[in-house]
């Protein structure tokens, strides 16, 4: 899943789902302007992976609400996670959230919400995820966050929880620095992981992997590097079955130390299904033929590509099963009207 630099579908990008048959696109900031032109562009990928490849591709974004919010005014705007978890009806507003957020998403051709975070609070969060946490009761979190899984998926966007296994302790930012978590795998199960299973049992689309340390699973991998955290914890014993889609491998917790291609290509072995680099495509480009390269040479084997492909096409079939078509004349109709 790649980035794209601006709001407008570039002879780059077009190359990149016509030639490499990408399986997404994540929007920034810099790809959006209003929200006809977002649905413009939208269309405009569709119908390019429609054209090359007979398919719509994932189009995601990371819409949490408060700070977290690519999608600005006069997209609905939100307080956040934190706000819904203090507020007196707090299953109430996460419902108002989603069901907003999926309807204002989909309207624009948007398929995927990189949302929600499902990562509990211990002691003051590192500031990259401050407000962005709903709260410090696992109980309280998992409601809130399968209710966001819930209300998305039934109105038509898939949602992804994150940051697995968890990063609501850590003291470094990943964009930055590896942060290492020192929890037992009790701690692990008690507090951090119930959020997770929650989202699981409520069959979410994705679940995104966290670029941390857990030496109580794996004392040397970040788990989205980690075939213990990813496999093992993740698919095995917590019987996971939908996407694992990594967390933006051009972040300095794995640029810095694996490099963003051998990141790909470890992230992909440990178990990752969607590998996401939302910058630089050359990097993109390295990863694939990484990856590539030892598929040929026969040093991973080709069922590890199918069993993603498969998940893949799974994700696919149930959210983008019919091209939807994307009327600008009723993104301008919405936004014009007074009432939402």
């Amino acid at each position: 899943m790649a980035g794209m630099p601006g709001p407008h579908l570039d002879e780059e990008t077009e190359a990149l789902i016509r030639d490499y048959n990408i399986g997404g696109i994540i929007l920034f900031s810099r790809n959006i302007e209003d929200p006809v032109q977002v649905a413009r562009l939208c269309r405009d990928i569709q119908d390019a992976s429609v054209k090359y490849h007979g398919f719509p591709i994932f189009l995601a974004v990371d819409q949490e609400g408060g700070r977290i919010a690519r999608l600005r005014e006069p997209f609905t705007q939100f307080p956040g996670n934190a706000a819904i978890g203090m507020d007196d009806l707090p299953v109430e507003r996460a419902i108002e959230f989603a069901l907003t957020t999926a309807k204002e998403m989909r309207l624009v051709g948007l398929n995927m919400d990189l949302a929600p975070v499902v990562d509990v609070r211990r002691g003051e969060p590192e500031k990259h995820l401050k407000d962005r946490i709903f709260g410090e009761d696992p109980d309280k979190v998992a409601l809130l966050g399968r209710t966001v899984v819930k209300t998305l998926q039934e109105n038509g966007v898939m949602a992804v929880a994150k940051h697995f296994p968890g990063l609501g302790r850590a003291d470094l930012d990943p964009h930055l620095n590896l942060p290492r978590i020192e929890l037992s795998k009790k701690d692990m199960e008690e507090v951090n992981l119930p959020p997770f299973k929650a989202a699981i049992d409520e069959k979410v689309t994705g679940i995104m992997t966290s670029h941390a340390i857990y030496p109580a699973h794996d004392p040397d991998l970040p788990g989205t590097l980690s075939p213990k955290v990813l496999t093992r914890l993740l698919r095995e014993e917590m019987g996971y079955k939908g996407l694992i889609i990594t967390d933006d491998l051009e972040m300095g917790a794995i640029a810095l130390q694996w490099g963003v291609a051998e990141g790909a290509l470890a992230a992909f072995e440990a178990g990752a299904d969607l590998l996401l680099i939302c910058e630089h495509h050359e990097n993109l480009l390295k990863g694939m033929n990484l990856i590539r390269t030892k598929l040929l040479k026969d040093e991973i084997s080709f069922q590890r590509l199918i069993d993603s492909n498969r998940r893949v096409v799974k994700a696919r079939s149930k959210f983008l099963g019919r091209k939807e078509d994307i009327t600008l004349e009723k993104v301008r109709e919405y936004y014009m009207s007074p009432k939402k």
